[in-house]
């Protein structure tokens, strides 16, 4: 990430007149971001680190630029404590500075130089201790079998836990990393270690090569008793000389886990090196499988960190776990060119990061596995972030940043599949050569440097030939929230068939905002033909409009979003939409989630009811794809979650799942047989977790609760028999056994969680613990989150869980606001945005959006983040509410 505006005067006129020109006061606080007058060129890091101990020691030197007359600077530091600050000026006379702590909650510092200095280059040197951080920011201590480690996670905003310094993606600059440690432990840096010195007793210091470019938020280092496992080297390319290095970094005793993802890595870097026309531009490649980590992976160039279980696989692993670790690994190599090598100049351009690592790795995985389907997961993504960009509360793409919450609420559906959504929309438009060609034209333009959303959208429109219709439809999607809603009406008029269009803003029942919006939409329809079908494309960029379906057949059908590929929504009449479910099977399957999410917009617009959902999504079920047949389950879950009151209700959708659902699932079987095909691994995953734990299906709980009490049985050597399960349902028999066998089960898995390393296992373990359905043993569940035992990292599992009726949810408030405090405490700054949703979220009336608001009201100030995730999860409790007082209940019925 970066930072594109750095004011400053030209250096001639600095030079020859700094002593003239006014210094900045000293209460020239910066709110936002730093200003640009000061500048790093280079930093040397210097860190002495045990992570057996509770504090660490570092030295940091930055170069600094300072661009006018000044007696003191700005930068960022947070929990440090510095003991002495030394300026060098350019005559290389040394004044003692100050550190002080101006903003300490969001770590923003001034030094005082003691006098002014006139524009030159300035070297600073801190001398500092602090904590090894606890909450997963910064410079963290993590521990795996008692053995304790220290590791980075800086992004976004977290490096001033670990270093003073210019904490803002705008400021690249190389980095020398050096680390003091213990002898009998491992370091690993962003580079290659190029030279090891004895320190002392017992510690030695590690040197690391010189970084190119980087902000601070990607420097990346660890220290414990690492396991280093090498892997295949990756071959060189037309786009880069030599092999390059690839190791696998895990806690001690599980690095022999990392072969898989180790031998999948060559081609997802081959295959992005061939499309940017740019090889991958760091001198060695670590992936490092973290203890504990705050967010899934973290692309720090040479050295990426995952969740564990990401990249700790066996034979025998989830079938999730082993798609997921390909998809998230590609996702992250794909930064190492769209964020590490070109990044955002500022925190409003985050969807530059994070969209194109989405839309990026969709295309790898789509390349090197596709029976993944990543075609079917953009269309998927991009519906689920439209539920979320349907609030009033929402974010732009491109959101103003107004404070650090604005940032750490950033890392959202709307930058990640949203804006990768609307890539691929507009890839779609101009062709998949023209949208390559532009971006290989972007990355070699700010290769090793910042850019900006115009930068790309120039790039990208210079290459199609287009102009500012283009760009301004781009921009559209970015610079303002929400989701197109598009109508459609057929007619036929002087014997053409047309297509009429409006467009404005999607809001569901009981929204409050104003759906008076435009977007340039590429919009794309399929529709019949005399011999087949046909699809037609324009730019759809005001309130109203019209396409002329030319060759449409007599009677024609239409599908408003060919190929999925659109973000937006679309609606039609009700005859319209019926006859299109006639021809389910002339739409390919990226099409019919499109059906799906057009039958589901319309519900929560009102504009159908339950009956004639169900009526709609049944087609769906037969589908042979996996994720066409159950997407219903969307609205399925939450009619009947929500819903259904009585208990014929229930009963006919549990007749309706039953019917859709359980041949397939018998069908299935409940082991995984030999060689079979992933997705059949995890089609039976999902229906046994949704019959057995949603609709509760009695034939397909009894055959989950013979696997969990299989499971909860000990061995001999006294530990429970884990294996005895399926390994893609263990979560979910598990799950079945704590509801059936209540606390013995509660009590096996809370006395067995800390004896286990295995995350997937552990995973398996907190799925089945958050089921729990007595009150009093919810409670010991929630209490258990707490406990050290539970990594930070694994908290929300727990928390989360519990909550479908109203009394589980009143049972869950009272309990989370009684440990409020005990949450921050665990959680952090990082969490803050989806801290209302921890605490009361899954609310559907308007008691609850009112406790929750009440509550919250000045605690959402003290935790950066807060304010906007309370804003959305109160907004979604109203909206619930409101679309349960407009339905009909008794449609379900019909």
């Amino acid at each position: 990430m970066r930072r594109l505006v750095r004011p400053f005067v030209l250096t001639a006129l600095a030079t020859c007149c700094a002593a003239a020109l006014a210094a900045p006061g000293a209460d020239d606080q910066p709110h936002g971001k730093l200003p640009g007058w000061a500048q790093p060129e280079s930093y040397q890091l210097d860190f002495k680190v045990d992570p057996r101990q509770q504090d660490f020691s570092g030295t940091t030197t930055i170069k600094v630029k300072l661009d006018q007359a000044s007696d003191h600077l700005w930068l960022h530091g947070r929990e440090l404590k510095v003991s002495k600050v030394t300026v060098t000026d350019a005559a290389g006379k040394k004044h003692a500075a100050k550190y002080v702590e101006v903003a300490p909650q969001e770590g923003v510092v001034r030094i005082d130089f003691g006098s002014t200095l006139k524009a030159q280059e300035l070297t600073l040197a801190f001398e500092y201790t602090a904590p090894l951080n606890q909450q997963l920011q910064g410079l963290y201590k993590v521990s795996h079998k008692g053995q304790p480690y220290a590791m980075t996670q800086m992004e976004p905003i977290s490096a001033r836990f670990a270093f003073p310094g210019f904490d803002e993606p705008g400021f690249k600059t190389p980095f020398d990393i050096r680390l003091t440690i213990p002898n009998d432990e491992v370091g690993v840096a962003n580079t290659k270690q190029v030279k090891e010195e004895k320190a002392g007793d017992g510690w030695k210091k590690l040197t690391f090569s010189t970084t190119k470019p980087l902000p601070t938020y990607l420097v990346a280092f660890g220290v414990g008793p690492w396991d280093v496992v090498k892997g295949p080297d990756i071959s060189a390319t037309a786009y880069r000389e030599g092999n390059l290095e690839l190791r696998g970094i895990a806690a001690q005793g599980e690095g022999h886990r990392m072969q898989h993802v180790l031998g999948e890595t060559p081609s997802i870097i081959h295959t992005l090196e061939d499309y940017y026309g740019f090889g991958y531009p760091w001198d060695k490649l670590d992936l490092l499988a973290a203890p504990d980590f705050s967010a899934g992976a973290m692309e720090n160039p040479g050295l990426v960190t995952f969740r564990d279980w990401l990249l700790l696989l066996d034979p025998d692993s989830p079938a999730n776990y082993v798609r997921g670790s390909f998809n998230v690994t590609a996702h992250e190599l794909a930064h190492q060119w769209t964020g590490d090598t070109v990044t955002l100049a500022w925190w409003d351009d985050l969807w530059l990061n994070e969209a194109f690592a989405t839309w990026m790795q969709q295309k790898v995985t789509q390349k090197v596995h596709p029976e993944y389907r990543a075609d079917l997961d953009r269309v998927r993504g991009a519906q689920g972030a439209m539920n979320g960009d349907s609030l009033v509360t929402t974010r732009k793409i491109r959101q103003p940043i107004t404070g650090n919450g604005d940032i750490e609420t950033a890392f959202d559906g709307i930058t990640y599949q949203k804006g990768a959504a609307v890539l691929g929309m507009f890839e779609g438009y101009v062709s998949e050569p023209v949208f390559q060609k532009g971006m290989r034209a972007y990355i070699q333009d700010h290769k090793y440097g910042n850019a900006t959303a115009d930068d790309l959208i120039d790039a990208i429109a210079k290459a199609a030939d287009k102009g500012n219709d283009f760009k301004q439809a781009f921009k559209s999607f970015l610079n303002q929230p929400g989701v197109p809603y598009v109508q459609t009406k057929l007619t036929e008029e002087n014997g053409k068939t047309v297509l009429h269009l409006t467009q404005n803003r999607y809001l569901p029942v009981g929204s409050k905002g104003d759906d008076k919006q435009v977007w340039g939409v590429p919009m794309c329809v399929r529709f019949a033909t005399a011999s087949g079908t046909k699809v037609s494309c324009e730019l759809f960029d005001k309130a109203e409009g019209s396409m002329v379906l030319e060759g449409a057949s007599k009677g024609t059908w239409v599908l408003p979003n060919a190929n999925g590929s659109g973000y937006y929504r679309f609606a039609m009449a009700k005859n319209d939409l019926a006859n299109l479910g006639k021809q389910i099977n002339k739409l390919d399957d990226a099409e019919q989630l499109a059906y799906a999410d057009a039958v589901y917009a319309s519900f929560k617009h009102g504009d159908l009811d339950a009956g004639d959902v169900l009526a709609a999504l049944k087609p769906l079920t037969s589908s042979k794809t996996r994720e066409v047949a159950t997407a219903p389950l969307t609205s399925f879950n939450w009619i009947n979650r929500n819903l259904a009151q009585t208990d014929a209700q229930r009963a006919k959708l549990a007749a309706w799942a039953k019917a859709a659902y359980l041949p397939r699932m018998q069908q299935l079987g409940y082991h995984r047989k030999a060689n079979e095909a992933d997705t059949d691994s995890l089609m039976r995953s999902t229906l046994a977790d949704e019959l057995a734990l949603t609709v509760k299906l009695p034939e397909v709980r009894a055959e989950l609760l013979k696997q969990g009490d299989a499971a909860l049985k000990r061995k001999a050597d006294g530990r429970l028999d884990l294996a005895a399960a399926d390994s893609d349902l263990l979560g979910a028999a598990l799950g079945v056994a704590v509801q059936e066998r209540g606390k013995p089960a509660v009590d096996a898995l809370i006395a067995e969680l800390p004896q286990t390393s295995d995350p997937a296992l552990r995973n398996a373990m907190l799925a089945g613990l958050s089921e729990v359905n007595d009150a009093s043993q919810a409670n010991q569940v929630r209490d258990f989150a707490l406990d050290k035992k539970v990594k930070v990292g694994e908290m929300g599992m727990l928390l989360r869980g519990g909550r479908d009726t109203r009394k589980e949810r009143d049972d869950s408030w009272q309990w989370a606001t009684t440990n409020y405090d005990k949450i921050v405490e665990r959680t952090g700054s990082f969490s803050g945005g989806r801290l209302p949703e921890l605490v009361g979220g899954g609310g559907c009336s308007q008691d609850e959006a009112d406790r929750l608001q009440a509550f919250f009201k000045d605690r959402a100030k003290q935790v950066s983040g807060a304010e906007r995730g309370l804003a959305q999860t109160t907004e979604s409790t109203v909206l619930c509410h409101s679309l349960v007082q407009k339905q009909d209940a008794a449609s379900i019925l019909r």
